[in-house]
């Protein structure tokens, strides 16, 4: 995957003040959103199910620094819904190798469903992205002949009755850097205020 030239230009070559690394994060994550050949357009989300470690690939489809948060789709019928409302503890892991830049957020996952939210959110879907809400079953359900759940023609309106939305509301964001000159890696967290540390790298 190539990274969007125009983001790297904007991006400092190396991180000397604190608030950089935030402004930077910021830039990168709201590319994402609409950039599918960056690597944070993918985003690895973790999270405790039954006491182990679970870990799926998101795509992310909002960022919004000021109201820290981060916007993702899926289908209602998936486990990770049940998973989410159980425990909606999690953290979302992005790095890009060209960038070399890595960005990790602490925080809880929020599920909705056929409210104002998922509404506006499958109103500003594609056809593409809404045909795969009408397969029928659900996600990773077991099942003897796949050819069965390949997409098909229909009305892909009939689709929103799966669709849901999950937000992910971060407490923390942490920022690293590698450079062969000096990492820098950087730690944002809110409470009533931001309050932002240099860490070891």
């Amino acid at each position: 995957m190539s990274t969007d030239r125009s983001l790297e230009d904007k991006l400092p070559e190396e991180y000397n003040e604190i608030s950089q690394t935030l402004q930077s994060a910021d830039l990168i994550l709201n590319n994402a959103v609409k950039n599918a050949q960056t690597l944070f357009h993918t985003l690895t989300v973790s999270s405790i199910d039954n006491n182990q470690v679970v870990t799926r690939v998101m795509v992310l489809r909002e960022f919004n620094l000021k109201e820290r948060y981060l916007r993702f789709h899926t289908d209602y019928r998936a486990p990770k819904i049940k998973h989410y409302v159980n425990n909606s503890s999690a953290s979302v892991l992005g790095y890009d190798p060209k960038l070399k830049i890595q960005i990790k957020l602490q925080g809880r996952m929020s599920v909705h469903y056929q409210d104002n939210l998922t509404q506006a959110a499958w109103e500003g879907s594609t056809t593409r992205s809404k045909k795969c809400y009408s397969v029928k079953g659900g996600s990773t359900l077991k099942i003897s002949n796949p050819k069965e759940y390949d997409l098909k023609d229909g009305n892909i309106e009939d689709g929103y009755i799966n669709f849901a939305v999950l937000i992910f509301s971060f407490t923390s964001l942490e920022f690293l850097h590698l450079k062969s000159s000096g990492h820098r890696r950087v730690i944002h967290t809110w409470d009533d205020d931001l309050i932002s540390s240099w860490l070891v790298p």
